[in-house]
């Protein structure tokens, strides 16, 4: 099971956190590109919703709020790949 209390911790933990969640869904069958999909999703609703805990997730929110949508594809992607190698 995910430990949610490690998502708002240390840029490491928060990496960990979400390559267990890919590796989670990915245990389940989603493919990539709706992974990549919902990460996009997550990302609008945690700028919108969520402070950031640390410096690196105010830069990615920062980053977030003044990208347009296809360069939140690009953010969305890249946070994707960066979490398959944090697992």
């Amino acid at each position: 099971m995910l430990d949610l209390s490690k998502a708002n911790t240390s840029w490491e933990n928060w990496k960990k956190y979400l390559g267990q969640a890919l590796e989670f869904a990915e245990e389940l069958g989603i493919p990539r590109e709706k992974l990549q999909s919902y990460a996009m999703t997550a990302g609008s609703i945690l700028a919108d919703n969520v402070q950031p805990a640390n410096p690196e997730q105010k830069v990615l929110k920062e980053l977030w709020d003044v990208a347009d949508s296809s360069e939140q594809e690009v953010i969305a992607r890249l946070m994707t790949k960066l979490a398959s190698r944090s697992r």
